[in-house]
């Protein structure tokens, strides 16, 4: 495969938000990405009419590309039982759900991905894998260490993932590199403790990750936008860094397996915080959780584990920079993005697109409203009490207020 050949500097002058972009073999309607959130909208793993409903408020309300939040390739990757798998049962109601998509002008994005020691074994009834044994203390159980095997199956699992989302309509798919969900935790020097060659070096610990994306590039090739998430760091003592991530990004673009990266930076296992800056409403998450033996560990150290980050405005942009600067390959600016003059000055700076997720919980016609008054700003106050309520099929408790 070829690198890819993007122009190596921004713009001279920031190409208007509104105007259409490239991305990969798709052209999108504006530079507005609705990132994954978990929904929480899909009973025995398959789409709900109020899934489809969302997405589709969201495309109606001016985003260029929805994504939906989160599609395994394999069903010991979900976090919890009720999350989709990609098989062929799920097929004809993701073909509804990017059918409503399509018919508000957007476009349509899958997001792909094995949990690994985020997935919750209990709920799932089948035992969870990682890149080294590890204890999840969402689950309250031990993962076990993937096998050759473990890891062949869930690449292979990647690929057909892919196929099934062209399949069910979807215009791109964005393959889950971060939060230490499987790849990401090979790629962890705190959490990859193998000595095999998926251990150790740099160079054996991205294996994962570029295996996986090679698959879904052989599988699909030019026929959907192919998007990576990608930790820049996993805000952990020890963990992945930025140095370590930035040699990873230039080779995924060597490679010619993705069309962009869309950066990201946390664990859900260790630090979950870390990503979303503002309040931490670990009431609420104690509250949510269905085990009583966790509701009552998040009560009791809660406070240790979900810890609060102060917010501010693109808060990820001086991390993003680097890669700006080390990558050719078109790069979305995630975190902190809620006013136009911040989606304005990503572009300005060389990002050609932006990922918005809480802004829209709140409003899902901010983009439409930042199109039509450019002094609008969104009214996410980031108390991240929109996290927790996830768990019971809703999203921000102030979007009717």
């Amino acid at each position: 495969m070829q690198p890819h050949t993007a122009p190596s500097s921004p713009p001279a002058s920031p190409p208007a938000l509104f105007e259409p972009a490239r991305l990969g073999p798709l052209t999108l309607r504006n530079r507005f990405i609705k990132a994954a959130t978990f929904e929480g909208m899909t009973p025995g793993a398959l789409v709900s009419d109020e899934l489809i409903d969302f997405h589709r408020r969201h495309a109606a309300g001016g985003v260029a590309l929805t994504t939906v939040a989160y599609c395994a390739v394999a069903p010991d990757g979900r976090t919890e039982r009720d999350q989709i798998w990609m098989r062929p049962e799920a097929l004809p109601g993701l073909r509804r759900l990017t059918d409503a998509v399509h018919a508000e002008g957007a476009a349509a994005s899958a997001q792909i991905g094995h949990a690994g020691p985020v997935a919750d074994g209990r709920s799932n009834g089948l035992p969870a894998v990682s890149c080294s044994p590890h204890f999840n203390p969402q689950s309250l159980g031990v993962v076990r260490q993937a096998s050759r095997q473990d890891i062949a199956r869930i690449t292979r699992g990647h690929a057909e993932a892919a196929r099934l989302a062209v399949e069910a309509g979807f215009d791109a798919v964005e393959i889950h590199l971060g939060h230490n969900y499987f790849a990401s935790s090979f790629l962890s020097p705190k959490l990859n403790k193998r000595k095999d060659e998926y251990g150790g070096s740099l160079a054996h610990r991205a294996r994962v990750a570029r295996d996986a994306a090679r698959a879904v590039r052989e599988a699909v090739g030019d026929r959907i936008a192919i998007l990576a998430k990608l930790n820049m760091d996993d805000g952990v003592p020890g963990g992945l860094w930025l140095d370590e991530s930035l040699q990873v990004a230039r080779w995924l673009q060597a490679d010619g397996s993705v069309d962009a990266l869309e950066l990201t930076a946390g664990s859900s296992l260790l630090n979950p915080m870390y990503l979303f800056r503002g309040d931490a409403p670990v009431r609420e998450f104690a509250a949510a959780m269905r085990n009583p033996l966790v509701k009552q560990g998040v009560k009791a150290v809660g406070k240790h584990f979900i810890r609060a980050y102060p917010y501010q405005e693109a808060y990820l942009l001086d991390s993003a920079r680097q890669f700006r600067a080390a990558v050719d390959l078109p790069l979305v600016l995630l975190g902190g993005v809620s006013r136009r003059e911040t989606a304005e000055q990503a572009l300005a700076e060389g990002f050609p697109f932006v990922a918005m997720a809480r802004a829209l919980l709140r409003e899902p016609d901010l983009v439409n409203r930042f199109r039509d008054e450019a002094t609008t700003r969104s009214l996410c106050i980031h108390c991240n009490k929109c996290m927790p309520t996830i768990f019971s099929g809703t999203h921000c408790p102030l979007a009717a207020a």
